[in-house]
C-alpha cells in the first residue's frame, strides 16, 4: 500500500502515527511546506511573546520520520493532484503515486486589500519562521500595528505589548475575539488590553502601508494615519485547497468529510484546518481549526486509510487563552445565528472580581459557554456540549462559580427560565 500525506502538522503527524502502528509495510510519504519536523504552531505566540525559545517548539524529534520508516520530502509543496491517475504533482513537475491520500495542508493566512504590503516588517503569522522574523526585528520596533482581533490578531498585539511595544489594533468588530465571546467577556478582555497599553479602533482597515523599503505608517480608510514600525496581518485564515481538483473533491469552507475523514474523492482523505466535519454544537458542517481537532481528525483518518473503521463523531469548538492576569475559556457557539426559540441563557457577572459566565442551552443541552476569571469548570462545560446529554440543574446550579463534576452529574431536575445575578 502507498500512503501520501500532504502536510507534516500535527494532523498529518498523527496520521501518519496510526497509519504506521496498523501497516507496518506500507510505503508513507510525507510532503510539507516547512523544513522543520513537526511542532506546536499555538506555541508560536509564546515565541514572539518571549516566554519560550525554538528549541521547546518541536512535538517530535528529528528522527521521527526515520523511526516510523517513512519519507519526508520537506519544503516541498503540492501543486496538483491527479485523482484519476491517483497522482501528485510536485513544482518540478514530477509525479507520485498513491493508493490512499491525506490532505492535511491547514490554512493560509488572508491577505489584505491595500497598497504596500511588499514592504519590510509587514508580517503574517502563521508559521515558527514567520515570528522568527518578528522577534529578529523587534529590537527596532517601537510602535506596531495589528490588523484583526480575531485569534491571530489578540495573540500578536498581545505577545508585542509583553514586550513593551505600543501597539494599536484595528478591528471591524465592536470588540477583540468576537468569534470566540460575547460581547461582556469581549469588552473585559479589551479592557485589560487597554489597561496595559492597547490601542483598539473599530470600523476601519488599512488602505495602504508606506516606507522608505520598510514600513513606517499605515492610511487607514477613514483618512488618518497611524506610526509603526511593524505590521501584523491577522485577518483570519483560508484552508490552503487551492490546488485541488474542484470537480473531484467538495468543498464548501473547506474539504467536506464524512465520519471517517473520507472526501467525496475515493481514496482521498482530510483531516486538521482544512477538513469540514460536523460541529456538535451547532448541528451542522463547519471548520474547526483547533489542535485539539487536528490531532483526533489526524488519527482517524490515518486508522481508516489503514483499513480500520474507525468514526469521528465530530467537532466542538474552544478555546483557553490568559490574558496578563485574566482567564477566558469558551466552548461550543455563542453565535446569535445558532440561536432559536428553544435556547435559554444563563449569566452570572461578579465586575468587582472580574468573573463572568454565560452558558447557553438548546431543549436543556448545552451548545455553548464563555467564561471569565473563573474557569475551573470550564473542561466539564466543554465535555458537556461534546456529550450533548440534557444539563438536569437549576439555572442558579448553573451560573455558580463553584460548579464542578460532582453538582453537573448528581442532580436529576431540568432548570427554569433564564436567571441573570449581577454582584457589582
Amino acid at each position: 500500500m502507498k500512503y501520501v500525506i500532504i502536510g507534516n502538522g500535527i494532523a498529518g503527524t498523527n496520521a501518519l502515527e496510526s497509519i504506521r502502528r496498523f501497516d507496518p509495510e506500507g510505503e508513507i510519504k510525507v510532503y510539507g511546506d516547512e523544513t522543520l519536523p513537526p511542532y506546536c504552531r499555538p506555541m508560536i505566540s509564546h515565541l514572539l511573546e518571549g516566554v519560550v525559545g525554538p528549541e521547546r517548539l518541536p512535538v517530535r524529534s528529528r528522527d521521527f520520520y526515520d523511526k516510523h520508516r517513512a519519507d519526508a520530502m520537506l519544503g516541498q509543496r503540492i501543486c496538483a493532484i491527479d485523482a484519476d491517475q491517483k497522482q501528485v504533482e510536485l513544482p518540478t513537475g514530477k509525479t507520485v503515486s498513491y493508493d490512499r491520500l491525506l490532505l492535511a495542508t491547514g490554512a493560509d493566512p488572508r491577505p489584505v486589500d491595500a497598497e504596500g504590503t511588499d514592504l519590510e516588517n509587514i508580517f503574517f503569522m502563521r508559521t515558527e519562521a514567520q515570528v522568527r522574523g518578528m522577534v529578529k526585528r523587534l529590537p527596532d520596533v517601537r510602535r506596531a500595528l495589528v490588523l484583526g482581533g480575531g485569534l491571530v490578531g489578540f495573540k500578536a498585539a498581545y505577545g508585542l505589548l509583553r514586550r513593551n511595544i505600543a501597539v494599536t489594533m484595528l478591528i471591524g468588530s465592536g470588540y477583540p475575539l468576537s468569534m470566540q465571546v460575547d460581547e461582556t467577556a469581549g469588552k473585559m478582555i479589551q479592557a485589560v488590553l487597554e489597561e496595559r497599553g492597547l490601542e483598539v479602533r473599530t470600523g476601519v482597515s488599512v488602505a495602504a502601508f508606506e516606507g522608505n523599503g520598510r514600513v513606517r505608517e499605515a492610511l487607514l480608510s477613514d483618512g488618518n494615519r497611524v506610526a509603526c514600525d511593524m505590521a501584523v496581518i491577522g485577518k483570519g485564515v483560508s484552508p490552503a485547497g487551492r490546488f485541488l481538483p474542484a470537480d473531484k473533491i467538495d468543498m464548501e469552507t473547506g474539504i467536506l468529510v464524512n465520519s471517517r475523514m473520507e472526501t467525496s474523492c475515493p481514496d482521498i482523505y482530510a483531516a486538521g484546518d482544512i477538513a469540514e466535519c460536523l460541529d456538535i454544537a451547532r448541528g451542522y458542517y463547519r471548520v474547526n481549526a483547533i489542535w485539539p481537532e487536528a490531532v483526533s481528525q489526524g488519527r482517524v483518518a490515518g486508522m481508516n486509510m489503514a483499513g480500520i473503521p474507525t468514526d469521528y463523531r465530530g467537532s466542538v469548538s474552544r478555546n483557553v487563552i490568559r490574558i496578563f492576569d485574566l482567564d477566558v475559556m469558551s466552548g461550543g457557539t455563542l453565535d446569535d445565528r445558532d440561536m432559536d426559540d428553544t435556547c435559554r441563557t444563563v449569566v452570572f457577572e461578579d465586575r468587582r472580581r472580574r468573573i463572568y459566565r454565560k452558558l447557553v442551552l438548546k431543549d436543556n443541552i448545552l451548545i455553548g459557554f464563555v467564561l471569565v476569571g473563573k474557569i475551573d469548570a470550564g473542561g466539564i462545560l466543554a465535555s458537556q456540549v461534546q456529550s450533548r446529554m440534557p444539563v438536569m440543574l437549576s439555572d442558579s446550579e448553573l451560573a455558580s462559580v463553584d460548579l464542578n463534576f460532582a453538582t453537573i452529574y448528581s442532580h436529576a431536575r431540568y432548570g427554569g427560565t433564564t436567571h441573570t445575578e449581577d454582584a457589582s
